[in-house]
């Protein structure tokens, strides 16, 4: 099987209201690299990819015909409570404060475009 360079078997495709604000989001909070943007003719996003470490996250703008839905994501980062003040600062609410759970400190936010990030860091 061929899988382009960057790509996983299985990906996320997010429809999202607001799409450059999701890459100024994941780039604040997760370091995320932008790897491809493409515009439709509106400037609206047609297409874009993000790499949070090894993983590709795939959105685009949300249009009639494809309406924007929220996803909820998991995440391992190196440090849960920097990812966290990090997120906050960029606009996310807290749904799950920041605890000690048996498999890692972690907390649930909600990004400024509606998705639901649960951030975790293992001990």
């Amino acid at each position: 099987m061929n899988i382009p360079n960057g790509h996983q078997s299985v990906m996320p495709y997010l429809m999202l209201n607001g799409a450059a604000s999701f890459i100024n989001f994941v780039q604040q909070v997760f370091d995320a690299k932008l790897t491809m943007e493409r515009k439709r003719n509106d400037h609206q996003i047609r297409h874009a990819e993000v790499q949070i470490n090894t993983s590709t996250i795939m959105f685009c703008d949300a249009t009639e015909e494809w309406k924007a839905q929220n996803a909820n994501l998991f995440v391992y980062v190196p440090n849960a409570d920097e990812t966290y003040e990090k997120a906050i600062n960029a606009g996310a609410e807290t749904i799950m404060p920041l605890s000690d759970q048996d498999y890692g400190r972690t907390c649930g936010i909600t990004d400024p475009t509606g998705n639901v990030w649960w951030i975790t860091s293992i001990h």
